[in-house]
């Protein structure tokens, strides 16, 4: 009797026959002998039709945490085609497994696809972060750190969009050195100069903060975005009457990042707006809302009642 991972392989090689996004999570989990199996049988797959099904499983797996596709992910690594090679490594971007590394730096040094070089270098940064937490060894964290500092310098040779994104995953290392980096990052053209004021934020370093509030007002959006992020990951006090004009913005991911913002830096103009703007929001926009009104009072030592659906009264008599 032919298994039922069997049966979705027979349909995923079939380009005549439609595969519902329900039957994909058939590919949660997978086990060794089934990844072996998927492996023999995805490079029939024809190309076009392995892209869609890549893509879908990243999508799964960004909004249903209970998906596992991280076996596939990591079969797709060998995949001909660099957009599958691509959405493989951004699908594993919470895995913190130590034997990603070696694949991901190769990646990073040899791929001929500057996408999949970026995307490497993107995925490399929750291990320069883990490294900085001393939860990876310093051996593991230099072969990191050396390989994307390998490509920040590389200044003639790898593409910007490569440079851009090292930057911003070595932004999480304390070296005293990645603050000249950021620096003449932000010296740079329009591209490299937002990376930087990402990486000013990612970076938590102070120094920063005058830069981020000067550009939270630049009317290109990318950059706008990245300002009113860095703000609120630097806890920028001084941002939150600016950031109240951006929970308007007309672009809605601005609105998202600066409703984000408000809950890093806390207080109670943070929270007047929030709530004011929780008013008028859409569904989407309040569980936005909610999540920065939470953020917001667990930094003030509080329990908001209000998010909970309870009333503090609620609460009396639990210990009586």
């Amino acid at each position: 009797m032919i298994s039922d991972i069997d049966h979705l392989l027979e349909e995923l090689r079939d380009e005549t026959r439609t595969v519902s996004i329900a039957c994909l999570y058939k590919l949660s989990g997978l086990d060794h002998e089934e990844i072996e199996r998927f492996s023999a049988v995805w490079p029939q797959v024809p190309a076009i039709r392995r892209r869609k099904i890549v893509s879908h499983l990243v999508d799964i797996a960004e909004a249903n945490f209970e998906a596992d596709f991280d076996a596939v992910f990591r079969a797709c690594f060998t995949d001909e085609d660099e957009f599958v090679r691509t959405q493989a490594i951004e699908g594993l971007w919470e895995n913190e497994d130590i034997k990603l590394i070696r694949p991901l730096i190769a990646f990073l040094r040899d791929d001929p696809s500057v996408a999949v070089r970026a995307a490497a270098a993107t995925s490399l940064g929750r291990f320069v972060l883990l490294g900085e937490l001393e939860k990876l060894s310093p051996t593991l964290t230099n072969a990191v750190c050396e390989a994307l500092w390998e490509i920040i310098h590389s200044f003639e040779e790898e593409n910007i969009e490569v440079r851009r994104r090292a930057i911003e995953s070595m932004a999480y290392s304390g070296e005293e050195a990645m603050a000249e980096v950021i620096a003449d990052a932000y010296a740079d053209d329009g591209r490299m100069r937002v990376s930087a004021v990402f990486a000013m934020g990612r970076s938590a370093d102070p120094r920063w903060r005058s830069i981020v509030l000067r550009e939270i007002t630049n009317p290109d959006p990318e950059m706008r975005y990245e300002a009113a992020r860095a703000c609120g990951a630097l806890e920028v006090e001084e941002a939150i009457p600016y950031l109240r004009n951006l929970v308007y913005d007309d672009d809605r991911e601005i609105q998202e990042v600066s409703i984000w913002s408000l809950g890093q830096i806390g207080g109670e103009e943070a929270r007047r707006i929030l709530e004011a703007r929780y008013e008028e929001a859409d569904e989407i926009l309040c569980e936005v809302i909610e999540d920065a009104l939470g953020e917001l009072a667990l930094r003030g030592g509080e329990v908001d009642f209000l998010l909970f659906g309870l009333d503090a009264n609620d609460w009396q008599g639990i210990d009586e």
